[in-house]
Formats: structure tokens, sequence, C-alpha cells
């Protein structure tokens, strides 16, 4: 096996220094004002939830199957708040990483737990598009470039939910013309399904008026061993790609793919998550900080049926995989995780305490004409879903 120093370049080495999932704008310090559970449910209370919020009334809608498995999501950013899971002893476990309320999620200084991402999820070099000829100047919110389109994104509006059923919910949103700079008034639609199955999918729609670019995507955090349980660096991660695509030092593509194989990036066979960046007691880092990167997974998996990319939780014996019809899907491994918020149950967003699998096109394929096409057109609808999947490993 070749050693990691001797494989990897060093515009791959610093991009193992940076991140591809926070925002650099100045938000308000995080609270989390604990709420009382209904029952026996591990779902937040939905008076949390019960807020104005930008003018507009909060919600936290509730979905479940016949199994008992249980999830949340409020029309906050169209964002998902809890999945209740059993683990290897039939406990039930929240997966997903957030807050108790809706305050949390406003006043988060990590603004993306588990939205949904629009217009254009991931990053635009410069913060400049051009589309028709004509260049569009975007809401720039990370260093020098567009993150997960602008300050406020689809994470940071007011969505409409509905209720569809007891194991479906919807959400719809219209984005004017101009907003955070992109062409074309976009109506944007989510709406998330749990089936039988203990799967949640996701689906995805938007129609435009003019030519435009989109790229949706969620946020969701995860643990796997349970929101607030400690660190995510020994669940056992694998992702059906054998490129990826490098980055400059403020995580902008080149343009090219790079082989996984030989080098850290590579997950083709189940590996824990901070084997090749942490030392062996978990405590300190080797080389770079981890993981915030887009992999270019393969064309085979990428049928909505087949497996991109699996996890499992090593205490819980939780695995999650992922399906999807997308051709990317950024790891990002909790790195820049600072404790600075109060998560649920009054815990802390330590240090790689979550880890993000967000299924989307490429970062700045706007300004890629390699990269698979992300323009919608007039008349054409954007229409994608990506699916996670919980169950135990045997």
């Amino acid at each position: 096996m070749i050693s990691f120093k001797r494989t990897i370049s060093p515009f791959l080495f610093s991009s193992l220094l940076l991140t591809a999932c926070m925002d650099n704008a100045d938000t308000a310090t995080a609270t989390n004002d604990s709420t009382s559970k209904t029952g026996t449910s591990l779902l937040p209370d939905k008076k949390g939830f019960e807020q104005t919020v930008m003018g507009k009334p909060a919600h936290l809608f509730v979905v479940k199957n016949k199994s008992g498995v249980e999830a949340a999501f409020t029309n906050y950013g169209a964002r998902w708040v809890s999945m209740i899971v059993p683990d290897k002893n039939g406990k039930p476990t929240d997966v997903i990483v957030g807050f108790d309320n809706v305050e949390g999620f406003v006043n988060s200084l990590e603004p993306f737990f588990g939205a949904t991402i629009g217009r254009y999820g991931n990053r635009i070099k410069g913060g400049k598009i051009t589309v028709a000829g004509k260049t569009y100047n975007l809401d720039v919110n990370n260093g020098p470039n567009t993150l997960h389109g602008g300050k406020s994104g689809f994470h940071n509006v007011m969505w409409t939910g509905e209720q569809v059923n007891d194991s479906t919910v919807a959400f719809s949103y219209t984005s004017p013309d101009g907003e955070m700079g992109f062409p074309g008034t976009l109506q944007a639609k989510v709406t998330y399904t749990l089936a039988a199955d203990n799967a949640m999918k996701i689906a995805y729609e938007a129609t435009t008026d003019k030519l435009t670019v989109c790229n949706l995507t969620n946020h969701a955090y995860f643990n796997l061993n349970g929101s607030g349980s400690g660190t995510i660096n020994n669940h056992v991660l694998q992702i059906n790609a054998d490129e990826y695509t490098p980055v400059d030092s403020t995580l902008i593509p080149f343009g090219k793919m790079a082989g996984v194989a030989g080098t850290p990036f590579d997950f083709t066979s189940p590996t824990a998550i901070g084997a090749r960046v942490m030392d062996s007691t978990n405590t300190q880092l080797r080389y770079g900080k981890g993981y915030d990167h887009n992999y270019v997974l393969r064309k085979s998996v990428t049928n909505g049926t087949t497996s991109v990319a699996n996890a499992t939780g090593d205490v819980s014996g939780i695995t999650m995989n992922v399906f999807t019809i997308e051709p990317g899907l950024q790891f990002y491994g909790g790195n820049f995780m600072q404790s600075k918020n109060s998560i649920k149950g009054g815990k802390k967003d330590d240090f790689r305490t979550a880890f993000c699998l967000e299924t989307q096109h490429y970062p700045d394929s706007p300004n890629q004409p390699s990269y698979p096409s992300t323009l919608l057109e007039p008349g054409k609808k954007y229409e994608t879903h990506s699916m996670y999947q919980f169950s135990v490993k045997k």
C-alpha cells in the first residue's frame, strides 16, 4: 500500500484542509431551549416549532409508517429535522443531528442543518454565472464564492408545507427572478415520503420562466449512533465512486477528475471515516482535517435503485444506504463542527460528530463545460430524486 504522503499531490493535500459546508457569514449565537416530548416519541415537541419566522408561521410536520418509524420536518428551509429508527437492539434512535426547536435552526452558526439546498447546491466560482451570453452576479457568501445559493438561499426562506398523508409531506417555494442574483422565477417543490421499508425518498421538482441553473439537494447531518452520541470517526463508509473532483484553495474544482485509488479518498471498500485522517486514538489529526469533497459516482449505480453509498454506525449497527439518479455525492465528515451550537437534548455539535452525504450535480458546473449541465429551460421540468434507507446490520 502506497503511503498517503507519497501519493497525494500538494493540491489534494491542501483540499483536505478545507470545507465546502460552512458559511462564512456572521450569524447570531445559536440557542436551543429544551422542550418536553409527548408520550415516548423522540421527536421534538411541535410547540417548539409553532413560531413566527420571517413574518410567517413555522410548523413541525410528522410522518410515520406501520413499523413505528417516524420522521419530522419543518417548513423553515424545508428541513429534515428528525428520523427515528431502531438500532440493533430495537432501541429507537434519532439519526438526524439538529435542533429541538425552530429557533435553533434560525440562529445556528451553521445554517444548513437538514435544509433543502438551492437554487444551487455547493459552490459557484467568484459568484458569477453566464447564461445565454449574459453574466449574472450572485450573492457571495463564502470567501470569493457563492455557497448553497447564497446567504438567503432555500435554506433560509419559509416554504409552504402540506401534510399530504401519514407518510408524505410536501413543501413548495417560489423564488422570484433575481433572488440571490439568479435569473428567472423558479417554482420549486420538495416531497418527503417515508416508505414501509424505512426508506426516506426525497423528490425534487422545479420549473422556470427564464433560462437558469438549478441543482437541489438535502443537507441532513447524520450520526447513525444517535444525535449527540459522539464521534462518527468509527462509522464505516463505502462510496461507489472511482473518481472525485479535486479543488483549489477556495474549494472550486479545477474541472478535472482524479482517481481515488491509493489515496485517502478511496472508499470503494468499507472503511472507517477517520481511519486515514485520525491517529489510532481518534484524538489527533493526521495530514489534513478530513473530507469535504464531491465524488463522481459510477454511472452504473446512478439509477435510483442501486446503492451509491452506505454507512454503518459502529455502536448502533444502523446502516444507511443512499440511492440517487444524480451524478455526484458530496461527502462531508463534520471537520468544522466547533461545539458552538447547542443541538438536540442540550448536546454540543462537537468536532466530527456528524457527516453528510449530499446527492447533487458537481460544484461550479455552470462554469465547467466538461461537467454535466445544470441548465433548466422554460417549458422543461427539473426532476430528480434520492433516497436514504435505514436498516440494521446483521
